[in-house]
């Protein structure tokens, strides 16, 4: 596989960024700014330095600079007086905008999809990972082709080719056409491979947990929390990309398949969701998301909603939900005051542990909530029945006496309704 790197954000040194938003109507200015913080972030985590912002008001988008012509003009010199590399806008902008902007500034125009992609490519790992990152990023660049200079010129014509011929653009545009191609045809092979894998893991009758969240809210320490994984838990964005699982023995004596997955932010590019959707597909047949939350975060209820904005998105709306509020630890976490305030919910510190055990109970609850774990007593000649007990439910314990096999096996209504001849009361 040819992995294309990301070129968005240069990495040989600390580029200098001026961050651009713009309040438009429905939006506040603290609205705003917490979005520009957040975007700040975002770019210390691609490798750059925020050096300026630039704020503006406006009724509506200008088609040609997204600011207009005059703010355009004052940004250029905001940036010639802060020696600024490239020019970061909180909102999407159009190629054309884009490419206006780059001419009149003199340098670099970007929006917050570019950084976002820019962060995959750096931290994607796994050949699923990066080929993944690669279809977002040739999916987000291939309406921003555009002539460069005579490089791009026509090319002469030969046998077989008479006529006009194509232009290098024509050229580039048809490659990563079929970069795409290749790229999606790789990863339906993906797909089906872990098709499979969930057959067999579908017939082991292990029920999966999926841990989704907003990005860095806990979600590896959680895992390591849960199931002794050992996986690098790092404090900064889009830390994890490639999905991890782990298996988890419950109190009750099953066993569940935990997963670690991507995680999540407001206005995550769709171009990332629909790159991801293989590695999503664990958050769309789990049978229970839990759904890690900073807890130390002012801005819990509103990453709490941006989570539930891309699980519907993906169609895992339905999916039920254990609500964690992690970082217990942290100086003036509120993870024990937002719990109160969501019946159901759980509070924790995955660093420390503390109040892990109430999370682990709560996460056996959730699965139980339709399932039952009976008792069957299977004389000795019905192997069948045995059998069935395995593919229909988890086992959990066998004992075998002179006439009979005695099974505790965990069943939902339908499995347990099948196998009343042999439960003992």
């Amino acid at each position: 596989m040819t992995y294309i790197p990301s070129t968005l954000i240069e990495r040989t040194f600390r580029e200098k960024i001026v961050l651009v938003g713009v309040v438009f109507p429905g939006t506040t200015p603290d609205a705003l700014e917490r979005q520009l913080d957040e975007l700040a972030l975002l770019v210390d985590t691609a490798g750059a330095d925020v050096v300026a912002r630039v704020v503006q008001r406006r009724d509506a988008p200008d088609p040609a600079t997204f600011v207009g012509s005059g703010k355009v003009q004052e940004l250029r010199e905001i940036c010639l007086a802060v020696d600024a590399d490239t020019v970061v806008f909180e909102h999407a902008l159009s190629p054309a905008q884009q490419r206006n902007l780059e001419k009149i500034l003199g340098r670099t125009a970007i929006d917050r999809t570019a950084v976002i992609l820019d962060i995959f490519a750096q931290n994607a790992r796994t050949p699923e990972g990066k080929a993944q990152v690669e279809l977002a990023l040739l999916e987000y660049r291939l309406p921003r082709l555009r002539r460069a200079g005579g490089s791009l010129s026509q090319q002469a014509g030969g046998i077989g080719t008479r006529g006009p011929g194509e232009t290098q653009l024509e050229v580039d545009r048809r490659r990563l056409v079929q970069r795409i191609h290749h790229i999606r045809a790789e990863l339906r092979q993906i797909d089906r491979t872990r098709g499979v894998q969930r057959q067999g893991r579908a017939r082991g009758r292990h029920r999966e947990v999926t841990l989704v969240g907003y990005t860095n809210s806990g979600k590896s320490s959680m895992l390591n929390a849960l199931t002794d994984a050992g996986v690098v838990a790092e404090d900064r964005l889009f830390a994890t990309l490639d999905p991890r699982t782990r298996q988890r023995q419950l109190p009750g004596g099953e066993t569940v398949l935990i997963t670690d997955t991507v995680g999540f932010i407001s206005n995550l590019p769709h171009e990332l969701v629909q790159a991801f959707m293989s590695t999503l597909k664990s958050v769309q047949l789990a049978d229970l998301l839990v759904h890690v939350v900073d807890g130390s975060s002012d801005e819990a209820e509103r990453q709490i909603a941006a989570v539930r904005d891309v699980l519907s998105e993906i169609d895992a709306r339905d999916v039920p939900e254990l609500l964690v509020f992690n970082k217990a630890d942290v100086e003036g976490s509120r993870s024990r005051e937002l719990s109160a305030q969501h019946p159901g919910s759980a509070w924790v510190s995955a660093l420390t542990h503390e109040n892990l055990d109430a999370v682990i109970g709560a996460i056996g609850d959730a699965l139980r909530t339709n399932d039952r774990i009976v008792t069957l007593r299977v004389p000795m000649e019905r192997g069948d029945v045995v059998a069935a007990a395995h593919r229909e439910g988890e086992v959990i314990e066998t004992t075998v006496t002179e006439d009979a096999v005695v099974l505790r096996v965990l069943l939902d209504e339908v499995g347990a309704a099948r196998f009343a001849e042999w439960r003992e009361p």
